[in-house]
C-alpha cells in the first residue's frame, strides 16, 4: 500500500534544468535592469527615484516592483531560515534586491533554494540535515 508521501517525487538529484532556468532568469534580470540603469546614469537623466514616480504608469510599476521586492525579501528570510542557510546569505540577497535588482535576486534565490532542496533529499529540511548556507 502506498501512502501520499510515497508518491512525492524524489528530490535527491539536483533539478539541473530548473536551476539553469532560474540562473538564466537571474542573469537576464541583472543584465536587463543594469543596461537601462547605466544608460540612465550616462545620459545624466536626473532623479532616479523621481523617474520611478514621473507619471501614473511609472508610479504603478514602481509600487508593483516595490511590493514584490518586499514580499520577496520576506520569503528570503522565512524560507532561507527554514532551509538552515543562516543570516549572512539571506542579508546579502535582501541588500542586493534593492542595490542591484529584485529581477536578479529573486530567480537567484529560487536557484539556490532548488539546489538546497535537491541536496537535502525528499522531505528533509536542510536545517535538520545540517545545512548552513545555500551552496
Amino acid at each position: 500500500m502506498t501512502t501520499p508521501t510515497d508518491r512525492r517525487p524524489s528530490r535527491t538529484r539536483p533539478h539541473t534544468t530548473l536551476i539553469a532556468v532560474y540562473g538564466v532568469l537571474a542573469v537576464l534580470g541583472l543584465v536587463g535592469t543594469w543596461y537601462f540603469n547605466i544608460a540612465f546614469m550616462a545620459s545624466g537623466g536626473g532623479s532616479y527615484l523621481g523617474g520611478w514616480f514621473a507619471n501614473d504608469a511609472s508610479s504603478s510599476a514602481a509600487v508593483d516592483i516595490l511590493v514584490v521586492a518586499l514580499a520577496a525579501c520576506v520569503l528570503f528570510v522565512v524560507e532561507g531560515r527554514r532551509l538552515g542557510w543562516g543570516m549572512p546569505p539571506i542579508v546579502v540577497l535582501v541588500v542586493l534586491s534593492f542595490a542591484v535588482a529584485v529581477a536578479f535576486t529573486f530567480p537567484l534565490f529560487l536557484a539556490l533554494r532548488e539546489r538546497s532542496l535537491a541536496r537535502t533529499g525528499p522531505g528533509a529540511p536542510a536545517a535538520r540535515a545540517g545545512g548552513s548556507h545555500p551552496s
